[in-house]
């Protein structure tokens, strides 16, 4: 039995379909009815507008030169294969053009000095904000190539003896052999805790754990006078990576009491990988490349 409506009911229900959720729920029921009944487009509608909310956010706060940019949410769980399309994404406002940055150029500074503390800028601010950028969305924003935002996140990182944070580092995610060399730097140099190279690295103790034992694994092959194939073999890693590694070893070459300390350090740890290695130098000239 249908309710009888009253005279208000009749005369003002419509209005409240006069806005964007009430053309949406009609859209869905004219154009989509295969989608359910009432309660199933609500819910539908209700996530649309949250969604919509989120990526056009009111804009009338924003300076003059900032941009709104989606990207992926630091605390995004990452695994092998996963598509951006089943990835948590967040908004972040990033200052594209400072209001120094007329007035640096007219003094004559240098377009890739700029761009260089930008890179950094627009990394950190993304972090600030629960993002992190890629090197393509920056090249992106920047109007420049990605190889070139690496070159100069790796001469920003040299220079500052710090870590951008961006999605490779943060999610442990592609090649960085700088990140890797300021890691093992402040453990075993500066003498920090793993806590501490965490929070100033962006990385998760769980990365750093791991560099840790991959670089100690190096170092011992090393002194065995293992190649890098034969090294990679032994510890499970790519050659990609076990080269980086062995470049690292070679910039501390000038430095050896740091690879003596480090050496000293983990072969307390290292009883299981020795049998691996002492194995390998049974078998050399058996030893797969």
């Amino acid at each position: 039995m249908n309710k009888r409506l009253s005279s208000n009911e009749a005369m003002f229900t419509p209005q409240y379909y006069k806005t964007f959720l009430g053309a949406l729920e009609s859209f869905f029921a004219q154009e989509c009815p295969q989608i359910g009944g009432i309660r199933t487009r609500q819910v539908l509608v209700k996530s649309i507008n949250e969604m919509v909310v989120k990526f056009f956010p009111k804009s009338s706060n924003m300076r003059q030169g900032q941009i709104l940019w989606t990207t992926v949410h630091k605390d995004e769980k990452m695994s092998y294969g996963k598509s951006i399309q089943k990835t948590t994404l967040t908004n972040v406002i990033l200052d594209l053009v400072q209001e120094k940055d007329p007035l640096e150029r007219a003094k004559g500074k240098k377009l890739r000095d700029i761009k260089k503390e930008a890179v950094s800028r627009l990394h950190h601010q993304a972090y600030e904000q629960n993002g992190c950028l890629t090197n393509a969305e920056t090249a992106i924003l920047l109007k420049v190539s990605p190889p070139t935002v690496g070159k100069y996140i790796k001469e920003w990182e040299t220079e500052n003896k710090a870590v951008i944070p961006r999605r490779g580092t943060i999610h442990d995610i592609g090649p960085s052999l700088t990140h890797k060399k300021i890691i093992i730097e402040k453990l075993f140099i500066e003498k920090k805790t793993v806590q501490q190279v965490s929070r100033e690295t962006y990385h998760s103790l769980q990365a750093i754990q791991r560099y840790i034992s991959a670089f100690k694994q190096v170092l011992l092959c090393r002194k065995k006078n293992l190649s890098v194939e034969e090294t990679a073999y032994v510890i499970g890693k790519s050659i990609r990576l076990t080269k980086e590694y062995f470049k690292i070893i070679e910039e501390y070459k000038d430095r050896g009491y740091v690879i003596n300390n480090i050496q000293k350090y983990e072969i307390k740890n290292e009883t299981s990988l020795q049998k691996d290695i002492n194995y390998m130098i049974e078998q050399q000239g058996q030893v797969p490349v």
